[in-house]
């Protein structure tokens, strides 16, 4: 007898039913699901009794690619209603699709992601026919809401119209050519008795045609193996119906879980009716205010569209439409979420938002106790217990302590493997951080047991599961990623002591053709910290950390040296720079660059006319510190000159502040050393006196921020020196605390000037007075 085909798409409603009814007819001997073949030996722990949904989590790594992919279930999925139907009519249910660390799924993180997005001319033109504007509108008026009569042969001309204009794929050309292995394989065994395939519409033309060719070998298919070295398994995982919904974002076969919910549960007229309580509801919570007259406006409107689009009861996007006509009253500056299957935009409306929510609905699904989880969950519960990290009350680690350590160690593995529950509110921030306690507070762990089941596919225990992660991190970082500080850091405060070794070789790689000296201070400053301080996770003084100093030391200079024609202040860029002078300061002999190389390219850059104004102040003051010859005090009478030379270099007096904030941030202990004559402060002061007023106006917000870089109390104490060396009395502090902007208080003073001199010239101010 041939097999009997349905085509379904995945997580509706209408094909869930079909698949029912078919079932109960026909009591097929076999049913054959598009799902993982590698899990037939499990099927035992599909009925367990889990609260859908659930999900498939399947996982892959080798050497050189890392895939997850997932194959989501509701009470509504059809292929999740064959399984169970199948099983209560006596069949045997097998998966039949290709295990979910094949290749063909490499770029495809849903099993159940629509074809039709994949393939859409054909729903394209089908949404023009019919004035709809996504195909999950056109859906529902041609199946969801339609009549149950003849479902079955609309299901194959839909099916067969949108395969006929599209050519498969390479991932998808073989997942049918094993799926047809299997049906050949199973019709050859079942003789006369029924054999029912359940698989996407989109497939199943193609699997009409490939199981009526001969068999190429007798029996059942191979599983396909995973190729030697390589680790890949399977799991359940509790789902959401956030995560199903496509306007979330996910590859999901339907948006809008908890309408769909409904109307399986109930039908499309109380789905409808849900809806529409569901969204006032929520409404109202938030004190949005919905009045009888827009209830009733909005139930003429959703009659009159599923009237007008041939809907025989209101389908979800009339219900949808109809209550944004009578409860938006502003313009729109994004199309209807649901007029085009996207994600909820930022900044979308209030009530659009809450429509789209209560389309979502809440549920979050929760496996049965007696479902097998991955060796990682019982090795993390061990290891939370074994800290004290089980309840919800606030948790202190001394980093100074074995034990200390040890929790700390163990919170930040589950943090960098994504699994939430606890968030670190206190701790050190960067590697020469003088901090030696960490603060972790219990928060939402909303997802806790999916993120464990899901993390199980990088070790068994903590400790691999998060260096695995961590050694995918650097293996993925590419020449202009920024996270390469907070990727070694991690590392540390993970404990990942095997991997060290191996993150730093591949940093220093990294770093040799890293293009952003920004991100090359960041980890610069990270590793000179740990190099010189790090006396509590064992990296103080690592050879393998004088590598990355060297590396990214002589990479930044290489950097700065050839920046031109920027404007403006780059803070990450001056930072770097400082994270360099402290290199030399404290690791000299460490690094291939000396002092009086890194000096002297310090001066060329500060002479060149083509670099970036912050850059010049930068290696001007890099320049101070690194040459003994220039470096603070009286022993350089010569020096007020210098500076006085180099201020005017900076050009235009909006530049001004640019080159000053280059300099602050690499000299301020040479700025703020004194304020006599001889004094750098003092040549600086001199320079800005200069000024007229007009200049000082234009110069006066970027100076603001140039002396951002001291903190308040050496802003202080410049403002007490600058009172002295005028020979005034006063208060610093009062000084600095203006009544109002100083930006405003500027221009107001340059405002009555003009207006003065202008009072001035037509003889106009005494009379004025």
């Amino acid at each position: 007898m041939p097999a009997v085909f349905l085509g379904v798409r995945h997580h509706s409603p209408a094909c869930a039913r079909l698949v029912a009814d078919t079932v109960r007819r026909l009591r097929p001997a076999y049913v054959l699901v598009e799902g993982p073949a590698d899990l037939n030996g499990r099927l035992e722990e599909l009925a367990l009794g889990h609260e859908l949904p659930i999900a498939v989590f399947g996982h892959y790594r080798d050497a050189e690619r890392t895939a997850t992919t997932w194959a989501p279930l509701c009470d509504y999925s059809p292929e999740w209603v064959a399984l169970r139907e199948g099983r209560a009519a006596g069949a045997e249910v097998l998966f039949v699709d290709l295990p979910s660390w094949h290749p063909a799924f490499e770029l495809r993180a849903n099993r159940y992601a629509d074809a039709e997005a994949r393939y859409a001319e054909a729903t394209a033109r089908l949404c023009g026919r019919f004035g709809t504007g996504s195909v999950d509108a056109l859906w529902d008026g041609l199946f969801e809401v339609a009549p149950a009569d003849g479902l079955a042969e609309r299901l194959d001309a839909y099916f067969d119209l949108v395969r006929g204009d599209a050519e498969a794929d390479e991932g998808d050309r073989a997942r049918e050519a094993y799926m047809a292995a299997w049906v050949r394989a199973v019709l050859a065994e079942a003789g006369q008795a029924t054999v029912l395939v359940v698989t996407g519409g989109f497939h199943t033309p193609a699997l009409r045609t490939l199981a009526a060719r001969p068999a190429e070998a007798p029996g059942r298919p191979e599983l396909p193996a995973p190729p030697p070295g390589a680790v890949s398994g399977s799991y359940l995982v509790p789902y959401s119906f956030r995560q199903l919904d496509a306007f979330a974002g996910y590859q999901s076969g339907m948006p809008s879980p908890a309408y769909y919910q409904r109307l399986w549960e109930d039908g499309p007229e109380a789905a409808a009716d849900h809806l529409r309580r569901s969204v006032v509801s929520r409404l109202r919570e938030r004190r949005h205010l919905v009045s009888t007259a827009d209830l009733v406006a909005a139930a003429a409107l959703t009659g009159g569209l599923a009237a007008l689009r041939g809907h025989p009861v209101p389908a979800r996007t009339d219900v949808l439409d109809g209550l944004a006509g009578a409860l938006i009253k502003d313009d729109l500056t994004q199309p209807l979420p649901w007029s085009e299957r996207t994600p909820l935009a930022p900044g979308s409306h209030p009530v659009v938002a809450e429509m789209v929510a209560a389309c979502s609905g809440s549920r979050t699904g929760r496996l049965h106790p007696d479902t097998p989880a991955p060796p990682l969950v019982h090795d993390t519960a061990a290891r939370l217990a074994a800290i004290g990290a089980t309840g919800t009350r606030p948790l202190t680690c001394e980093l100074t302590t074995e034990d200390g350590l040890t929790a700390s160690r163990t919170l930040h593995r589950l943090r960098v493997l994504g699994v939430p529950g606890r968030h670190r509110t206190a701790g050190p921030a960067h590697g020469a951080d003088p901090v030696t306690t960490e603060r972790w507070e219990a928060g939402p762990d909303t997802g806790r047991d999916a993120a464990l089941i899901e993390a199980g596919a990088y070790g068994a225990t903590l400790d691999e599961a998060a260096a695995t992660v961590l050694a995918e991190r650097a293996r993925t970082t590419g020449p202009t990623d920024t996270g390469l500080a907070a990727l070694l850091f991690d590392t540390v405060l993970c404990g990942a002591t095997a991997l060290t070794d191996r993150l730093l070789g591949t940093l220093t790689a990294t770093l040799a053709r890293h293009p952003d000296p920004g991100a090359l201070g960041a980890v610069l400053a990270t590793a000179l910290g740990l190099w010189r301080h790090d006396r509590m996770y064992g990296t103080a003084r690592s050879p393998l950390l004088a590598a990355v100093l060297d590396g990214a030391v002589a990479r930044v200079l290489w950097l700065v040296e050839g920046a031109h024609g920027r404007s403006g202040t780059d803070p990450a860029r001056l930072v770097a720079l400082a994270a360099v002078r402290d290199a030399l300061c404290h690791a000299p002999d460490l690094l291939t660059v000396t002092r009086e190389d890194a000096a002297a390219l310090a001066l060329r850059v500060a002479r060149d006319p083509h670099a970036p104004a912050d850059l010049r102040g930068g290696a001007f003051g890099l320049h101070l510190v690194l040459a003994p010859t220039a470096g603070p005090g009286p022993a350089s009478a010569a020096r007020p000159d210098l500076a006085s030379a180099a201020l005017h270099a900076a050009g235009d007096p909006g530049a001004l502040g640019d080159w000053l904030a280059g300099l602050f941030a690499l000299a301020r202990e040479e700025v703020t050393a004194d304020a006599g004559d001889g004094s750098l402060l003092a040549a600086v002061d001199s320079v800005l006196a200069e000024l007229t007023d007009a200049e000082f106006l234009i110069a006066l917000p970027a100076l603001r921020q140039a002396f951002a870089w001291f903190p308040p109390r050496e802003r202080e104490r410049i403002a007490r020196r600058l009172i002295e060396r005028r020979g005034l009395r006063g208060s610093a502090r009062a000084l600095l605390r203006t009544t109002a902007d100083p930006v405003h208080l500027a221009a107001a003073r340059a405002l009555e000037e003009n207006v003065t001199a202008l009072l001035d010239r037509h003889g106009l101010r005494s009379a004025a007075r």
